[in-house]
């Protein structure tokens, strides 16, 4: 690949002299010396074995070779410039796939309207939902976007914040409250969560925990089934008819969802359509994000 490059280089720098007429010429179009021309030329000639340019007292003229030469390298620019223009069309059509990755309480609790939303607007998009434990790497291109809880801070990542996600303490229908949330069976994160399991440590280090999961969705359907009460996020929970919140978390608790993708993908037109439509989605879902929504179960509003 490096000797390619060279070679596509020395071809570069072939046209310009040929184009120009001149070393001064050519050096002045590419941005180098007067002295790499010269050098650069002269090696060139040397590794093909024949002479491309007549050194004149006027300038540089071509050869039979050269005038051959230049034909055949013009119609492999063309080339390069059509297949540059080809590709970028691609990418400024919007249409490919797009490789979303999530958590799995966003991918079942939040996305699947909005993604049904944006399917229906844009057919030709296709989405390919990473549903990942761990944080894969945009900028290893392990995927184009990501909806996490929380900005990482990658300077080559860009994106927004697009809304915040409140959590509060719910349990089973009809399951009496205990008094003391220290003495009620608790549905924990163990480390997993780290935010909201620090936070629950913090507010209630004596509370018992009768059982510990890393997804929030398995705590969402363990409280459900009345195994315990569980700090849940309000927009799922609150929808959920299955689910009573009991109290709301202390310090107006709540964590920040991101939108994000890398810098070198922010202008392709299937990107910054799926990330203007899911912002704009999200936004609008500020009330039921943060714990406002009545409409859900009849929860009041900033309960």
């Amino acid at each position: 690949m490096n000797a390619q490059a060279q070679d596509w280089d020395d071809l570069r720098l072939f046209l310009a002299v040929a184009r120009e007429g001149s070393l001064s010429g050519a050096a002045r179009v590419l941005g180098v010396t007067h002295s790499t021309v010269f050098r650069r030329i002269g090696a060139f000639e040397e590794r093909l074995g024949v002479r491309l340019f007549e050194r004149l007292p006027g300038g540089y003229a071509l050869t039979a070779a050269g005038e051959e030469m230049r034909d055949s390298v013009l119609r492999i620019e063309d080339e390069i410039a059509a297949l540059a223009l080809k590709v970028t069309g691609q990418d400024q059509r919007p249409s490919g796939t797009i490789r979303l990755t999530t958590t799995d309480m966003l991918a079942v609790g939040v996305l699947p309207r909005h993604l049904a939303a944006f399917r229906a607007d844009w057919p030709e998009i296709e989405l390919d939902v990473v549903v990942a434990d761990h944080v894969l790497d945009l900028t290893r291109r392990e995927a184009d976007v990501a909806l996490r809880i929380g900005n990482p801070g990658q300077e080559v990542l860009v994106g927004r914040r697009v809304g915040r996600l409140a959590f509060a303490v719910y349990a089973a229908e009809g399951q009496p409250a205990a008094p003391d949330p220290a003495a009620a069976d608790w549905i924990g994160y163990g480390t997993a969560h780290g935010p909201l399991s620090r936070a629950l440590a913090r507010w209630w280090p004596e509370a018992r925990h009768v059982m510990r999961t890393n997804s929030i969705n398995a705590a969402h359907a363990a409280t459900r089934a009345g195994i315990g009460i569980a700090a849940l996020p309000c927009a799922i929970a609150d929808c959920d008819p299955g689910l009573t919140r009991t109290m709301p978390m202390p310090e107006d608790f709540s964590l920040d969802l991101w939108l994000l993708t890398h810098e070198d993908l922010r202008h392709t037109a299937r990107i910054r359509i799926f990330m203007d439509f899911m912002a704009t989605a999200l936004t609008r879902d500020s009330d039921l994000l943060e714990g406002r929504c009545p409409l859900c179960r009849g929860v009041e509003a900033g309960e």
